[in-house]
């Protein structure tokens, strides 16, 4: 019997389909915390990265974008407000594929969710942490 078949009642087997990527297992879902908690998980993510390194971590906040002059790229980020929404936290994020900004990106402001896994990478001299999504979803709402 393969990974993919269960055994029947009468012996036979059943071949189970392959689980999709949005059966993917999320090792952080912040979609599931309050505003404060969500905040205070992101800020953890930025204060002890190493411990983030590998997981999967689902988001959902304001899709912004930001040109940097120095290396002449965009780069994408999801914003989490606090529950005072005095506060701001962003995660950037590297859309796996061949997409285009700002064609292929939603408008700044656009309440996205995203899954990723958390990595980092090397620029200018310094460290940089970020998710690499294969999805962007756009929400109705926060």
């Amino acid at each position: 019997m393969t990974e993919n078949e269960d055994s029947t009642a009468d012996g036979s087997t059943e071949t189970q389909p392959e689980p999709g990527p949005e059966a993917a297992a999320v090792d952080v879902d912040l979609t599931t915390l309050s505003s404060t908690m969500i905040y205070a998980e992101v800020y953890n993510m930025m204060a002890a990265p190493e411990q983030y390194i590998g997981k999967t971590v689902k988001m959902r906040g304001q899709y912004t974008s930001s040109y940097y002059e120095e290396t002449q790229q965009y780069y994408h980020f999801v914003v989490i407000a606090d529950a005072a929404a005095c506060c701001q936290q962003g995660m950037e994020f590297v859309w796996n594929g061949d997409h285009a900004y700002p064609g292929d990106y939603p408008a700044d402001g656009t309440v996205i969710e995203v899954a990723g896994v958390f990595g980092s990478y090397e620029e200018l001299g310094e460290t940089y942490y970020h998710l690499t999504v294969d999805e962007i979803t756009v929400c109705n709402g926060p």
